[in-house]
């Protein structure tokens, strides 16, 4: 039986009275983000709220975690005085398995490196009523994709492509591990109204065109912090012509965009998906409410009048689009890539093509790289380039290597990595990646920061499709274009790719012997969840103390950080994955990819107690030593993108007491939030040109913190000059009660006792 059968039905049954409901509070046409947010809010009261300014509450059907950001969550719902989690949650084990050698070998090395942690996550899964994936199951969001995701339902993850989902025309969110806690805990899960942008799609992608183009295109569009506070809805007759697959793909990189999520309604394309994914039952029942999974038709006729912003993308005139390097938002067209590249000295030669990770790992993805390899067979081309396949999940890979796709990529010559996340959080164990050689990759994953793939600042990662990947390791330069170029083969002979072929689902069906699931004991009170206490892996967490309601006097700049400052920046992985359940040993990683303004190096900060520079986490300890407050200053979208919560507590853990920016990424500054720290932005922008190296700061009203209450720095500079700037910041009432608390969780146990 499919999972969450009982649930789905029951929510399906109330969809009629819920949304006559929201019709009549609202009295005119609904779009299907509204349809979902509405039926989903946590009182039985519905009123009209305001778009990007009324907090709003909302009960998520379900709680999926991945096992780096599941430590740390879990952890904390320990200490939430609850035995067994309200609703259906799941754990899944990928993003610790290094990508090194090959799938096999990577995955039982890495059951033996992170076998303390495997232990505690299934042991606290099996305690709490938790479902647990095991390592080698999958990627997260392909697993939900095949399992979980359901039209009109609402999720949220502790991982920001959580989004994947809503190509399943699942309202799908990422957040951080607190606010997983509140819904574990029965407690409701707080949101901002999000705006809405709707994304007509017209016509139909053709030739070298991919769904992935579609977000790539959009990001270009939009740039990475164009969707902050936005939900992205598809519609429009193109949207239908994209498997979900396809969809699920332009949903997940929505996070790249900044968007709440993103989400395609209901149709043939997702109804195909769920029987060959054996949820026949599920599309049956999703059959039976259609007219509440998809926007109303005044909406689809007159998208300006209920969203706040409208783009349409011809797919028949898109082009391929290879994004980066260094931000997914710097988008190019093909046909204009060797133009940019040699104008901005990119290095042409691609040294590696990378496929799969969440974002192109379905079984279509891999049927279309496949298909270039057979051409390449055929026509006698090799590979130019490394090349390696990672496949989203066990049922996937069992499948595709049943159909042939995995000896057509091996011919060639790809490595087949582990189905887990690997290259593309930083857990591809690259040889020689530490002589930082400047170098160019591509690749069909979502993200492209400095460092995250290999650790290497200067490797140029490009992002776009798994077939134009494919096709651009047998070109071996950022300079081959497949769609006009041709290639020499070994006998001398000119030849060109063709378009690739692509298999939406598998004519035989899916196949797996060991999906990697276990289901969790139904009476977990005798499950022992064991620390060690002398773990370098895993620390119990002590309690973050509360506010005590002065004004903040005497603070320090820890760090005025200049440019793009991502929670890669703030809190590394790669190699720190493995604490990311302790607390203390991780915060060693806290801000060292983050750029000082005033030296522009990175981690290296001035230690205001002795005059000199040291690493940003060791001049923390000292001012957390001497009982000095601190702060951090940031720029534009500060935060950007993963869901990492240890972006925030690694701060707060070390003494910093507040993060002032021009302006925070959504999930982030929740997160600063969650845990007792003050999340602010300058009033006025410039006053971040005012912040010298050796100021010292007072907010003078902060014992008068309120909602919309602006907040007044004095700025001491060291030759006793004053200046006092206003911040502003977004915090309600219950948000300053968890800054009372000292932390949201702090709040939350009161409340349980």
């Amino acid at each position: 039986m499919p999972f969450d059968l009982d649930l789905i039905k029951d929510i399906y049954n109330q969809f009629d009275s819920k949304i006559n409901r929201v019709r009549k509070t609202l009295n005119r046409p609904l779009t299907l983000a509204e349809k979902i947010l509405y039926t989903h809010i946590y009182s039985n009261e519905i009123n009209s709220f305001t778009r990007g300014e009324d907090y709003v509450d909302f009960t998520p059907d379900r709680v999926a975690m991945q096992d780096a950001t599941a430590q740390m969550a879990l952890l904390q719902f320990m200490n939430s005085g609850k035995d067994r989690v309200a609703v259906p949650t799941t754990v899944h084990c990928d993003h610790l398995i290094l990508a090194y050698k090959n799938g096999h070998q990577d995955l039982k090395d890495s059951k033996v490196t992170n076998k303390e942690v495997f232990d505690f996550l299934e042991s606290v899964s099996n305690k709490y009523g938790i479902g647990f994936w095991e390592p080698g199951a999958g990627i997260i969001h392909q697993v939900v994709l095949e399992n979980y995701a359901f039209p009109g339902g609402m999720m949220i993850g502790t991982d920001s492509h959580t989004p994947n989902a809503g190509g399943l025309g699942m309202l799908a969110i990422g957040v951080g591990g607190a606010d997983a806690v509140d819904v574990m805990a029965g407690m409701p899960w707080e949101l901002k109204m999000p705006k809405l942008i709707g994304v007509k799609l017209t016509g139909k992608l053709n030739g070298w065109a991919a769904p992935k183009d579609v977000i790539l295109k959009l990001a270009g569009i939009l740039t990475v912090k164009g969707g902050t506070g936005y939900i992205v809805e598809y519609f429009g007759e193109g949207s239908q012509s994209i498997s979900a697959t396809g969809k699920g793909t332009i949903c997940n990189m929505g996070a790249e965009i900044g968007a709440t999520t993103s989400l395609f309604a209901y149709d043939h394309s997702i109804e195909r998906y769920l029987k060959a994914t054996g949820r026949t039952e599920i599309a049956n029942l999703a059959n039976e409410v259609k007219k509440h999974l998809i926007p109303d038709q005044e909406v689809i006729e007159s998208p300006e009048k209920y969203y706040d912003q409208v783009i349409e993308i011809n797919l028949s005139e898109l082009e391929p689009h290879v994004n980066g390097p260094f931000t997914p938002d710097k988008a190019t067209p093909i046909s204009q890539l060797k133009d940019e590249a040699v104008k901005n000295g990119w290095p042409l030669d691609i040294e590696v093509g990378l496929i799969g990770s969440c974002t192109n790992s379905s079984y279509e993805d891999i049927s279309k790289a496949a298909s270039i390899a057979r051409q390449a067979v055929e026509k006698g081309l090799k590979a130019k380039s490394a090349f390696t396949v990672t496949p989203g999940s066990e049922q996937v890979r069992y499948t595709v290597d049943r159909d042939g796709f995995i000896e057509s990529l091996n011919k060639i010559g790809a490595n087949v990595f582990a189905n887990a996340c690997g290259p593309c959080i930083g857990q591809w164990k690259r040889v020689n990646s530490e002589q930082q050689k400047k170098n160019t990759i591509v690749h069909s994953f979502n993200r492209n920061f400095s460092k995250r793939a290999d650790g290497n600042p200067n490797t140029h990662a490009f992002v776009t499709s798994p077939e134009l990947v494919t096709a651009m390791v047998l070109g071996g330069s950022l300079g081959f274009n497949p769609l006009k170029d041709e290639l020499i083969n070994a006998k001398g002979d000119k030849v060109r790719l063709d378009p690739p072929s692509s298999t939406e689902l598998p004519e035989k069906g899916f196949e797996v012997k060991n999906n990697g699931f276990k289901a969790p004991a139904s009476k977990g009170e005798k499950v022992e969840v064991k620390v060690a206490p002398d773990s370098n892996r895993l620390q119990l967490l002590d309690a973050f103390e509360p506010w005590d309601r002065n004004n903040l006097i005497g603070a320090r700049l820890l760090i005025k950080a200049l440019g793009k400052c991502t929670t890669d920046h703030i809190s590394m992985a790669g190699p720190w994955l493995k604490y990311r359940g302790h607390l203390d040993n991780i915060s060693d990683n806290m801000l060292i990819g983050a750029v000082n303004a005033f030296t522009e190096k990175t981690n290296s900060v001035k230690n205001q107690l002795t005059g000199e520079y040291d690493e940003v986490p060791k001049v923390q300890r000292a001012y957390k030593a001497a009982n000095i407050p601190s702060i951090v200053v940031g720029d534009h979208n500060y935060g950007e993108g993963s869901s990492r919560e240890h972006a925030a507590m690694e701060p707060r853990h070390l003494g910093v007491k507040a993060v002032i920016v021009k302006s925070f990424a959504r999930i982030h500054e929740t997160n600063l939030k969650k845990q007792g720290m003050l999340a602010l932005t300058f009033v006025n922008e410039d006053d971040y040109n005012l912040i010298q190296e050796d100021d010292k700061f007072n907010f003078i009203n902060l014992k008068d913190f309120a909602p919309k209450r602006i907040l007044e720095l004095e700025i001491v500079h060291i030759n006793g000059k004053k200046e006092t700037i206003e911040l502003a910041h977004t915090y309600n009432q219950q948000q300053i009660e968890w800054y009372k608390a000292g932390s949201a969780l702090n709040l939350i146990k009161s409340q349980n006792k």
